[in-house]
Parts: C-alpha cells; structure tokens; sequence
C-alpha cells in the first residue's frame, strides 16, 4: 500500500456537476484554502468557487437562487489545470438511458485530464463498473490508469444505507493523503477508509442490497396488516417513521447493481424483488387513498391530493423525482385533481373539495402537522408501510 505524498504547489481541484453532493465537496475544498472549480455541466463552464463564497451559501440551491457574479472558464481548461476530479453529476435520465447519459458525462469530465491527475467518481457502479470506467479513460486519454493517471471509487449515499464509514476504492487500496484532506470535516464522524476497487463494490452493494431487501420485506408484510390493533403492535417496532422518501433513497443505487449483473440468478431475484417491492407499495398507497374514499363515501371528482414531498431538485439522482412524478401520474387517473407541496411551509389551495394529505417524508410530515395543529381540515395519510392515517374531519363530523 502507498501512499501519495503532498506536493509542494497549491492542490487545485475540480467537481464535475452543479449538484448538491457536488457543491458539498467542492465547498470543503474551497473553506480549507484549495483552489476548486465547480463544473455546471449543463452551461458547460466551471465557477471558481472562493473560500467566502463557500461559507456564504450552505448549498447548491441558496447559490443558484441568488446567482452571485462568478468567475467563469470553460471545462476543458478547469479540468486540465486541476489535479483532482470529482464526479458528481446530475442524472435524470431513467431507464435504459441511463447509463448512456452517465458515459456521455463521464467522457465529457475525462476528455482533458492531464498526466499525473486523479478522477474521483462518486456515483455508485454496480458490480465491476470500474473496469469498464479505467477502460475508458484509458481509451479517450491514452495513458494508463494507475501509472499516468489515477482512479477512485467513492459511492455517496445516506448514512442510513452506507453507516458512517466513507469508502474509497483504489487500486491495490492505494491511498492518498490529499484526498483525505480535502474530505476532512472535523464537524464529521465518517472514517476514510481505503480499499481495493473490487472490494469497495462489493461492499457497496451489499449494503444497498442488504437496505432493500429488508425494506422490501417490510412493504410486503406491512400490506397484509389489515387489523387496526396489529397495525399499531407492528408499527410499534419503529417502522411508523419509515416513509416513501426513505424508500427511494438508494434506488439509483439498486438499480445500479442490477444492470451490472448478467442473466439471471440469486443476486438478480434479490434485485428484481426489492424492485417488485416499491413498485407495489406505490400501488398498495393509492390502493389505500382509494379506500379511504370508500369508506366515507367520497367521490373522487369531490376530492383533491396534496402530495407533500419536498425534494431537493439539485441532488445527483434523479429517482425521487421519477418516483414522485410516477406516483402523481397513477393518482390522477384514478382522482384528477393532484397537487404537489413543497417547500418549507404547507400552503395548499383553498379547496371546497375533500382534500387528502400524503406526507412522504419525515419533514413533509412534521411541516404539515405544525401549521395545522389546531384546524385539521383534511385528512392526512403517512406515506410509511401502513398508510397510517392520522386526522380525519369527516370521521369526526360523523
């Protein structure tokens, strides 16, 4: 195992992609004296972003809103002149498209690497994804990796799936003194740890499979709890707090894992069964949404959702959005008037319609439940394993 020794100029840095795990490495680098460029790949330039620029914007979303006067240059010259690349990018392709929008970007942050550089990519692989990574820049740069230039694995993910040990996987687990620096927060608890590539997949995805398989289990048991009183003994082993946005934490990730595998077998049916799993909790939601209407004579024409799921539109994956767009879209067949809330506050229209609430996170819930205490003019249903539902006007009009 080596390790890469300090050099004597200043470390300049580069992260490819305006997201919000992008902006976080970036703003680290930065408060520590670092020159870093952070690369806005849809405008196609990179922002010189200042120690004072760094502590004035606590993320991505408050600098885009207030669009401050930047210095700008284009990619290619902020990537040539840094010595190390993040990968961080915004991905909002689904489906088969994918990973074509990844290798389109992964090529656009490697085109202008210069010798002795490092790439550190952070978006999660799969099973044997950085191979195919190291190939490919070996064959748009034509050096080689682990001589010329060199490679880093570091899957960001939630403390939830990834516990508080930050991997890093190089190869033959070499280790690199800078790197750490420049992710050191002293505000942190998270432990660097070096590992070889291969090892650093492996772990990642079994952490992620480990997630969802449980989580999967969860949903599926939860949908056959029919009984009010084994409702409440169930969700008494701490599954009330699990909600739709804890779900789509890492599907990115999971699906990751399952395009990296070839035909079927054991680690494809996990995959595909934690996949089936969310798929039928969505329809097991609104399954439950219709009941209610059911059960207090509703009709879907009289009522209006509000689904309250603040997202962060910045972060690298994508799959909450499509989620919560997918969700959207099969609730309006069913009951045409659909609204989103987001934001800090709930502020829904006024509606002369029955008005059912989904809270899909923690905060969606809480922001909800404070600003409605003492009127609950609705009725408002946890998007967790049971579709708790929580304050009900018309139960109590009856």
């Amino acid at each position: 195992m080596s390790a890469r020794s300090a050099s004597s100029t200043t470390i300049t840095a580069a992260v490819y992609g305006l997201s919000t795990e992008g902006y976080r490495i970036a703003s680290s680098i930065a408060t520590k004296g670092s020159k870093v460029s952070l690369i806005d790949e849809s405008a196609r330039m990179a922002i010189t972003l200042k120690s004072d620029i760094a502590r004035t914007y606590p993320n991505v979303s408050s600098l885009i809103e207030d669009e401050p006067l930047l210095a700008l240059e284009p990619i290619d010259v902020a990537i040539n002149e840094a010595t190390y690349i993040f990968f961080a990018p915004r991905i909002r392709k689904i489906g088969q498209e994918v990973k074509s929008d990844v290798t389109s970007k992964f090529r656009d942050a490697i085109r202008a690497l210069k010798r002795g550089s490092s790439i550190i990519y952070t978006l999660p692989t799969g099973i044997g994804g950085s191979n195919e990574n190291i190939a490919l820049i070996e064959h748009i740069t034509g050096m080689s990796v682990g001589k010329d230039i060199f490679y880093y694995y570091m899957p960001i993910n939630t403390d939830a799936i990834m516990g508080p040990e930050t991997l890093i996987g190089s190869l033959k687990s070499r280790q690199d003194t800078q790197i750490t620096k420049m992710l050191y927060d002293p505000n942190m608890h998270d432990k660097l740890n070096y590992v070889n590539l291969i090892s650093a997949e492996f772990v990642h995805s079994i952490k992620v499979l480990g997630h969802y398989t449980g989580m999967a289990s969860i949903l599926e048991i939860c949908k056959h709890a029919h009984d009010a009183n084994i409702r409440r003994e169930v969700m008494h082993h701490g599954y009330r707090e699990i909600y739709l946005d804890d779900v789509a934490n890492g599907l990115y990730d999971l699906r990751a894992i399952g395009s990296s595998l070839g035909g079927a077998g054991p680690l494809m049916y996990l995959v595909n069964g934690a996949l089936k799993g969310i798929e039928g909790y969505i329809k097991h939601l609104i399954d439950e949404i219709r009941d209610v209407l059911r059960k207090h004579d509703l009709k879907a024409s009289r009522t209006k959702v509000a689904v309250a799921w603040t997202l962060d539109p910045n972060e690298m994956r994508g799959d909450k959005i499509e989620l919560l767009s997918s969700l959207e879209s099969k609730l309006k067949d069913y009951i045409g008037d659909v609204d989103r809330q987001q934001g800090i506050t709930f502020d829904p229209y006024p509606t002369d319609k029955t008005m059912i609430v989904v809270a899909c996170s923690k905060y969606d819930f809480a922001k909800v439940t404070s600003k409605n205490k003492q009127n609950s003019d609705f009725i408002l249903m946890k998007a967790n394993p049971i579709c708790e539902t929580t304050f009900d006007k018309i139960s109590s009009e009856k």
